[in-house]
């Protein structure tokens, strides 16, 4: 594993943030996509890095990345974790690995292609003008969802329009997962706290990083719905989420209402 040249020893970075990406895509059973997916990232932007963090996938994926890292080492890299603990500890773990490599940016992005590696560059073009989180965002003007079931997109609708409502934030998407971070805000939240799941998970780092008082900027994107493999997304992490939610409202409501948020 290579750290990312042309970094100063006294880890301030020069030129702009976006110059030493980490995209981090979680795999389990993902080999029909993982081949695709590493090569339109680099495709789109030859100077980003890749770690795949595979969850002991039966189906040979942790190997197949293990053979895209030795054919590239000096961008492709694997975490091999033993467990499939969701898709919350996966990228937990990447950020940690990146955050002790001195990337300035972490993205998240699926294996399955339905984040395009094509229009990365609209998050990190928002990173480069100074926002410090940038979603990829399916639910503003020029965003869009193709290959969705209408019941599928009638509930991630319902599911932010629940979270804007409750946590009285105006993000279109927070229940998205392509975004970047800059690094500066995955150190500041406190992410060993963070135990969500799914779309708990997204919505609980961006609440973070507002309440810490990071910028959160959206940007269209289009986002496709597999062609290979199965979603991981299942009913607990639904469940998980409208809970979380509900209780981070509640909290913040007693919080204003005892004049401590802020």
């Amino acid at each position: 594993m290579s750290t990312p040249g042309g970094l100063n020893g006294d880890r301030t970075p020069a030129g702009r943030p976006s110059d030493r990406t980490l995209v981090i895509i979680p795999t389990y059973n993902e080999r029909d996509n993982l081949v695709t997916i590493v090569s339109r990232v680099h495709a789109a932007a030859p100077e980003v890095h890749v770690l795949v963090v595979d969850d002991g996938s039966p189906d040979g994926t942790g190997q197949l990345a293990d053979e895209l890292a030795l054919a590239d080492p000096d961008r492709v890299h694997v975490m091999h974790r033993t467990s499939k603990d969701g898709l919350g500890a996966a990228y937990l773990a990447g950020f940690a690995w990146g955050l002790n490599r001195q990337y300035t940016v972490l993205v998240e992005m699926d294996a399955d292609g339905s984040h395009a590696p094509e229009q990365l560059h609209r998050l990190l073009d928002e990173i480069d003008k100074g926002a410090d989180v940038v979603i990829g965002s399916r639910y503003v003007p020029g965003g869009e969802v193709r290959n969705w079931p209408r019941r599928r997109l009638i509930l991630s609708r319902t599911a932010n329009g629940y979270s804007r409502i409750l946590l009285g934030v105006d993000v279109h998407d927070i229940t998205a997962g392509y975004r970047a971070y800059r690094r500066e805000v995955l150190e500041k939240i406190d992410l060993s706290a963070v135990d969500s799941k799914g779309y708990g998970f997204q919505v609980d780092l961006t609440w973070r990083s507002i309440n810490a008082g990071f910028t959160v900027v959206e940007v269209p994107i289009t986002f496709t719905e597999r062609e290979h493999g199965e979603s991981k997304m299942d009913g607990s992490t639904i469940r998980e989420a409208i809970l979380k939610v509900a209780q981070w409202g509640m909290r913040a409501r007693i919080d204003r209402a005892r004049g401590t948020a802020r």
